[in-house]
Order: structure tokens, then sequence, then C-alpha cells
């Protein structure tokens, strides 16, 4: 018969509970002395019941066992401890290194400790300096365009309200437009007050 697959969670019947923690607990003491049998290895098991009852099994003495663990718990824990500090010095040295790099590098883009550099560092240091200018005026004519275009539409702003103005003063408020022209009335009115020297009959003299 095929043994089903156990969930691996807590037994919520107590009755369950209590019958599986002592199968598998004598399981477990009876593979602890067969490892130290068969291995010839040093065993300590240490059991306590959900009701804090204690079950025990040692190869030797559990106590000479503890000590033992613990010992080699502490020097495991020492060595750790002195490798974290190793890795943390070879940190602080990288970071230093960073940042003596760093600051030579930056004295060099200032124009300053040049004497001691060679050729090919001379050289680098311009490149570098050529590809932050032209980073730098890119930028420049970016925020130049722009402004410019605010300016244009400023521009064609206050343009089209000069034009709204005018119109509301030409035709607005019940003014007529102003013209330069006058009234075709008066322009008949002149022409029929004009005097003329045409007459009928023989010249003056």
């Amino acid at each position: 018969m095929v043994r089903g697959k156990t969930q691996m969670k807590r037994i919520e019947n107590d009755t369950s509970r209590q019958v599986t923690f002592s199968k598998r607990r004598n399981g477990l003491l009876k593979k602890a002395f067969e490892l130290s049998v068969l291995c010839d290895a040093e065993v300590a098991l240490i059991i306590f019941s959900p009701r804090g009852k204690l079950y025990e099994f040692s190869s030797s003495s559990l106590s000479k066992t503890i000590e033992k663990y613990q010992k080699r718990a502490k020097d495991m824990g020492a060595k750790t401890a002195e490798i974290s500090m190793q890795h943390s010095k070879g940190d602080t040295l990288d970071m230093e290194k960073k940042i003596e790099h760093f600051e030579i590098s930056r004295r060099r883009l200032l124009g300053e400790g040049l004497d001691s550099c060679s050729v090919e560092e001379l050289q680098q240091t311009e490149n570098q300096l050529e590809r932050s200018l032209t980073k730098i005026r890119a930028r420049k004519n970016h925020l130049i365009r722009e402004h410019i275009e605010r300016l244009k539409a400023e521009e064609r702003k206050l343009l089209e309200e000069k034009r709204k103005l005018l119109q509301e003063i030409e035709c607005g408020k019940g003014l007529t437009p102003v013209s330069s022209e006058p009234p075709r009335e008066e322009i008949r009115a002149e022409s029929m007050d004009v005097e003329t020297e045409l007459f009928i009959g023989p010249p003056k003299r």
C-alpha cells in the first residue's frame, strides 16, 4: 500500500498530534543511535514535547557534547567576525583609493597638479574636458531655444491682445470706424457751391 504524502502543517487534532509526536520521536532517537554506532559519530539529541517534557540522547556525554558545540560555535563566530572585518577593511581601502582617484581627476580638470602628468594623461584630461564642454553647450543651447520659444509665444499673445483692443476701440462701445475720407453728402454740397466762369454769349473784353 502506497503511503500518501504528509502535508507539513500543524496537526489540529490533539490525539493525532500526540500519536504522531510519539512515533516520530522514537524514530528520531533510533536514527540518532544508528548514526552514532554505524559512523562512529558523536551525536547529541534534545527533544522537548509540547508539554515541556525532555527527551534526550547522547552517544557520549551530553554536557561535553554541548560544551564542544558551544566552543566550536564561538570559534566560528570569531572567525566570521574576522572575515567580516577583513572585508570591511578591504572595502574601506577601495573607497579611499576611489576618493583619491576622484580628487586627482578633479584637480586635473581644474588645471592643477599637471606637472606630474604624462602626455597620455594630459590627452585623457583634454578629451574629458571636451566631452564635458560639448554636453554643457548642448544643454545651454537647449535652454536658450526654450527661452526664445517662450518669448515668441508671449509676443504672439501680446500682438493678439493688441489686435483685439484696436477692434474694440474702432468698432466697440457704439463708435463708428474712423475714416480719413469725408462723407459723400459733404462732397455733393461742395460740388454745388463751386463757382464757374462759363456762360453763354460772346466773350468779355
